[in-house]
C-alpha cells in the first residue's frame, strides 16, 4: 500500500423534520429543512503521507511509551490500576465530567459519590473492556465498550449504533427543537452509513503495516467523525485508542493516561479533529504524539510520588513483619479506598481477620476510617488519593503557546 494524500469529507443533503412541526408548536417551524451530513472516505486500504518531522515525532512517542511500559512492567500490579483510573478520569474530564480520586474509588465500592464519579467509574470499566478485547478488533468489541460505558438509567441506547442524526454546534433547546442539525458546525454521517463505516475502520485499525501511533490517531479521528452513538463517542473513541496501543504491542502492562496529555491542549485536539475532516492528518498525529509525551512526564511524577508515599508508610508502620498490615500496603497503593470485604478478598482471608491489620494501619496514620450509610466502614489512604488528584490537576493545566 502506497502513501497518499488523505481525502477530505464529502457531503450529502438530507431532510430534517422538526418535532415542532406538529401539534401546538406547528407554526414555529417549517415541515422540512435541508442539511448537509458528512460522508467520510473509506480508509481500510489507505496509508497517509506524513512529513518526516511528523513521522519522527510519532516514532519517538512510541519508543518513549514502550520504555515507560517496560520500566513499570515489574510493578504493573501496583501502578496499572491507578493509571487506568487516571485515564478514565482524564478522558471524562475532556467531556466536562470531573470528580475527586476519593469519589471515584468510593463509587467503585458502591458509595453514592455523585453522578460524575459514577460515570467515570463506568468509563474505567469501558477501558478495561477495551483492553480485554484489544486482540479482537471488531464492530462487536466497540459496541461492548460502549455498552459498558453507558449501561445504566440513561436516555441513550448502550451498545447500539445510533438511528438518528447527531451534530455539533447547535445546543440551545430552541434550536434543537426547531432546526436540529440545520446550520450546525458539523453533522455526522447519516445513521444508515454507520455499520459499513465502522467495519471499514476496524479493518484499518487491524493493519500491521503502519506506525501504531499513526494508526491510533487516525483511527480515533475517523471514529469521532463517524460519531456512531448518540452519546459517549469521545470516551469510547479514546478507549479504542488504548485498545490499538495494546494490540500493536506499544503497551503491554499499563494504560498510559493519554487523555491526560490531551487535556493540556484541548483546543489543539479539537482543532486537529477538524483538520482531519478537511483531509489533513498531520495535526491529529502530532496531537497524540505530544499528548503521549506530556502524559509520560506526568506519569513519571505520579510514580515518584507514590514511591515516596510507600516509603513514608513503611517508616510509620510498626507491625510484625508477618502481619497482613504490610500486605495491605500493596492493596492500598492500587485501591486507596477499601472496605473490609475488599481487603479480605485481596488478601485471601476471612473478613474478620482483616480488622486487626486495618486497625494497625489506622493507628499508624496510614488510613482513615469512615462509616458510610448502610455500607459500613471504609478505609481510605489520603496520601495516595492526594497524589492522584495532583496528577489530574497537572493534566488539566492548559499549555500557554
Amino acid at each position: 500500500m502506497t502513501s497518499e494524500v488523505w481525502p477530505a469529507l464529502a457531503w450529502e443533503q438530507h431532510t430534517w423534520r422538526s418535532a415542532a412541526s406538529w401539534g401546538v408548536r406547528a407554526d414555529e417551524a417549517s415541515a422540512a429543512m435541508h442539511y448537509e451530513a458528512a460522508v467520510p472516505p473509506l480508509i481500510a486500504d489507505r496509508t497517509p503521507a506524513l512529513s518526516t518531522a511528523t513521522a519522527g515525532a510519532a516514532r519517538m512517542a512510541e519508543q518513549e511509551l514502550s520504555r515507560l511500559d517496560a520500566e513499570l512492567g515489574s510493578r504493573m500490579r501496583a501502578f496499572a490500576p491507578v493509571l487506568l483510573r487516571s485515564e478514565a478520569a482524564s478522558s471524562s474530564q475532556i467531556e466536562h465530567l470531573t470528580a475527586s480520586a476519593r469519589a471515584i474509588f468510593s463509587a467503585e465500592l458502591g458509595v453514592k459519590a455523585g453522578r460524575n464519579a459514577e460515570q467515570i467509574t463506568a468509563n474505567t470499566r469501558s477501558l478495561q473492556a477495551a483492553i480485554a478485547l484489544a486482540n479482537e478488533p471488531s464492530a462487536g468489541s466497540i459496541l461492548e465498550m460502549h455498552r459498558v460505558l453507558m449501561e445504566g438509567p440513561l436516555q441513550h441506547s448502550p451498545g447500539a449504533w445510533r438511528e438518528e442524526a447527531v451534530w455539533i454546534g447547535t445546543s440551545a433547546q430552541s434550536l434543537l427543537e426547531t432546526q436540529g442539525p440545520v446550520g450546525a458546525e458539523f453533522v455526522a454521517p447519516h445513521h444508515s452509513r454507520v455499520p459499513a463505516l465502522i467495519d471499514d475502520l476496524v479493518a484499518f485499525c487491524a493493519r500491521d503495516d503502519m506506525s501504531p501511533l499513526v494508526s491510533m490517531a487516525i483511527g480515533h479521528a475517523q471514529f469521532e467523525t463517524i460519531h456512531p452513538f448518540t452519546d459517549g463517542n469521545g470516551r469510547t473513541g479514546r478507549a479504542l485508542a488504548q485498545a490499538v496501543l495494546r494490540r500493536t504491542g506499544v503497551t503491554r502492562n499499563i494504560a498510559l493516561p493519554v487523555s491526560a496529555g490531551l487535556l493540556a491542549d484541548l483546543g489543539g485536539y479539537h482543532g486537529a479533529l477538524t483538520a482531519y475532516r478537511g483531509g489533513d492528518v498531520e495535526p491529529i498525529v502530532l496531537a497524540f504524539a505530544h499528548a503521549i509525551a506530556r502524559a509520560i512526564r506526568n506519569t513519571r511524577t505520579l510514580v515518584a510520588e507514590l514511591d515516596d508515599v510507600r516509603a513514608l508508610w513503611e517508616s510509620r508502620l510498626h507491625a510484625r513483619r508477618d502481619s497482613n498490615a504490610w500486605r495491605l500496603l500493596d492493596v492500598l497503593m492500587r485501591r486507596p479506598v477499601i472496605s473490609a470485604a475488599l481487603a479480605a478478598q485481596e488478601l485471601g482471608v476471612k473478613q474478620p481477620n482483616v480488622y486487626p491489620p486495618l486497625h494497625a494501619l489506622t493507628e499508624s496514620g496510614i488510613v482513615k476510617s469512615k462509616n458510610e450509610h448502610r455500607l459500613g466502614p471504609f478505609w481510605r489512604a489520603d496520601d495516595v488519593l492526594a497524589a492522584i488528584d495532583r496528577f489530574a490537576e497537572r493534566a488539566g493545566r492548559r499549555e500557554v503557546t
